[in-house]
Order: structure tokens, then C-alpha cells, then sequence
């Protein structure tokens, strides 16, 4: 198996959204917001060769919106999701299988592209995976998610007829070396891989999780939908992370890209920071 972390650049999110009830004197010393309360995240997705299979999960927010969508986001940075793929030495068509954790605009927007008038899937030869849960949840919002789901980022993967539906069982094996854990409280049937990688398990954390200060349990993002189920399924497993020495691996944190765990007086804590390419 080779694994690769797969940067598509930054973008702005309000810092009180993002950090829920903590306060801002606390949660601005941790990520500094500007003058309009933004703060600065990363969209860090990964890609797993393994088993003959090329797996992308998640793909960053997409370049295809436009102008005023874009001014309420500000995405900068010189990275891209096709320029992360290439620079390892790969084709956007050497891509197998998209494993999107859920369909919010900033994990599935790069999924699907413009080409002239017409939107297709970025990745032609991909198969593309969610489950029916999520998928309906996202085609039919409540009025809280509504801003979040974007047709023109979720409708033309079933048109295109590269769809396909895991059934959303927590534990289940996606390939021998990935996992899937459901959590809930973000929004419906989140997905999670669980990877298995030089004998070391890592727990990909999506939104559940979104950087290394949200280890903390308060630190529960405005944006979830069921915030104390946040809280119970960020404590069941950050337990198990910790019981068995799994690494956590964060989408949104701009800085800190993986890291260890450990039990304190405080609860748990981060241990070590690192970066997958050093494991």
C-alpha cells in the first residue's frame, strides 16, 4: 500500500461556526481569524493506492463555482486537487474509486467539473461511493444543510452513472485494508475510513474531527446537526484511538496534519504530531 496526503488548497470558514460554545479568546489562540472572523482552513484529502486500486477520499471544494459563491469562501494557496495528484506522478484517470466521507461543498465539490455547458465527473474512470442514507439526506436538505449540498455538485455523479452505494454499516470492510465508521452527528451517515498502513491504523476524520483542536470534546462545530452526538461518538473513538494507538489524520487543520494520542488527567490529548509521508 502507498499513502498520500493530497493538499487542495485553503479556504475561509467563520471561526465562531467552526468552534461551536468555546470562546473566542480561547479558539483564536489556536487558529488567528481576520478582521471578518475568518479563519484559515486546509482541505486535505488522501489518496491509498492498494490492491490494484487508486482511492481518493474526498476531493476539496472544485474550481467550477462561481465568482460570489467563491467571495463567501475565499479558497487561496497555490494548491490544487489535479496538481497534488500529478506531482506524485499520477493521472486524473489512473483514479479507480472517489470514497466521499459526506457531500458538503469543501469534501465534494471537486468531484464533478465544468467542460463547456456541461457539468461532468472529474475522475471518468472512477467509480464513486456514498450511501443511500447520506445521498438522500444531501438531494432533499433540511433547511440548516441546505447551503451545504449543492446540486451541481451531487446530482451529475448519478447521471453520469459512476455512483455506487456502500451500505453504511459501522466497522465494515471497504477494501481489506480500509474501514468505514458511521457517525451521525455532523450529518447523516458520515463516513469514515479506517486505514490500515505499515501496521499502524488511521482514522481519517472528516468533519468529526476537523483539526487537532477539535480533540478536545467541547470544540463541537456550529455546522453539526445532533451536537451531542458529536460529543458521544468523539469520545467513543477517541477512546478506541487511544486504547490502540491509531493515528488521526485532519482535513481542515491548515498546520498539524496527523497525530498521536494519549490518555491525561484532562482527558485525551494529542501526543505527536507528524505527517504521513514520515511513517
Amino acid at each position: 500500500m502507498k499513502l498520500f496526503t493530497i493538499n487542495t488548497g485553503l479556504f475561509k470558514l467563520d471561526g465562531g461556526a467552526m468552534h461551536g460554545v468555546v470562546p473566542k479568546s480561547m479558539w483564536n489562540k489556536v487558529n488567528p481569524s481576520d478582521e471578518n472572523n475568518l479563519c484559515t482552513w486546509a482541505m486535505r484529502c488522501l489518496l491509498i493506492e492498494d490492491e490494484g486500486r487508486l482511492i481518493l477520499v474526498d476531493t476539496g471544494m472544485g474550481n467550477k463555482q462561481d465568482e460570489k459563491f467563491f467571495g463567501h469562501f475565499h479558497p487561496h494557496g497555490d494548491d490544487t486537487l489535479e496538481k497534488s495528484i500529478t506531482a506524485l506522478g499520477y493521472h486524473m484517470n489512473d483514479i479507480t474509486d472517489v470514497f466521499l466521507t459526506h457531500l458538503h461543498f469543501d469534501h465534494c465539490g471537486g468531484a464533478i467539473k465544468r467542460e463547456g455547458d456541461k457539468l461532468v465527473p472529474t475522475f471518468s474512470n472512477a467509480t464513486y461511493w456514498s450511501n443511500e442514507m447520506h445521498w438522500n439526506a444531501a438531494i432533499k436538505p433540511n433547511i440548516r444543510e441546505k447551503a451545504s449540498f449543492l446540486k451541481e455538485n451531487i446530482l451529475p455523479i448519478q447521471e453520469s452513472g459512476q455512483l455506487q452505494f456502500i451500505e453504511p454499516i459501522d466497522n465494515s470492510n471497504f477494501t481489506s485494508n480500509i474501514k468505514i465508521r458511521i457517525v451521525n452527528g455532523h450529518t447523516e451517515f458520515m463516513m469514515l475510513p479506517l486505514i490500515t498502513y505499515k501496521e499502524r491504523q488511521i482514522l481519517y476524520c472528516a468533519d468529526l474531527i476537523p483539526s487537532l483542536a477539535h480533540i478536545s470534546l467541547p470544540w463541537v462545530m456550529g455546522y453539526d446537526m445532533r451536537p451531542l452526538n458529536t460529543l458521544e461518538e468523539k469520545e467513543r473513538l477517541l477512546n478506541e484511538a487511544a486504547d490502540n494507538n491509531w493515528l488521526l489524520c485532519f482535513e481542515h487543520d491548515r498546520i498539524n496534519e496527523t497525530c498521536t494520542l494519549q490518555k491525561t488527567e484532562k482527558g485525551i490529548r494529542f501526543h505527536e504530531i507528524f505527517k504521513i509521508s514520515d511513517l
